[in-house]
């Protein structure tokens, strides 16, 4: 075991795990931050999507150890109160049904638009591409996607 200090959502938190430990598993079961979910454990659904200095990764892949000084974003952490354009958006457009894999879904839109303020369709699609939504809401979410960048 160590002893990592870690920046989440603009706070230090220490915690003590393996250092081969995945991120998501630091956040869900040391610090509660139960957000981010657990898909599949190989990278491939999305599901644990966070933010590492404004891009979007999968946490369950990421070993802790990896982590060192870069700045970690969750759901939690994407706004205090819901008002971040993107959960506006989300909310708006009535994206989910089940809901599981859209914190993810939105961490991910996040980078997106971190890194193009003015998407197309076609950028869209192409980098949501990777998180699988099992119950199809894929065209309402690239309308909330479309939605918080006018409402930006």
């Amino acid at each position: 075991m160590a002893l990592f200090q870690l920046t989440i959502n603009g706070q230090t938190k220490e915690v003590e795990a393996d250092a081969s430990t995945p991120l998501l598993w630091v956040l869900r079961d040391h610090l509660k931050m139960v957000g981010t979910k657990f898909g599949c454990g190989i990278a491939q659904c999305g599901a644990c999507t966070v933010l590492l200095n404004g891009n979007a990764i999968r946490s369950c892949q990421l070993p802790v150890s990896a982590v060192g000084n870069q700045k970690v974003t969750t759901i939690e952490g994407l706004s205090d109160d819901g008002s971040h354009p993107l959960q506006q958006a989300w909310v708006e457009v009535d994206v989910p049904q089940c809901g599981y894999c859209q914190a993810g879904q939105i961490m991910q839109a996040a980078s997106l638009l971190n890194q193009n303020s003015n998407p197309t369709d076609e950028e869209i699609e192409a980098v949501m591409n990777g998180n699988i939504c099992r119950c199809g809401t894929y065209l309402r979410i690239k309308e909330a996607i479309k939605l918080a960048v006018k409402n930006a």
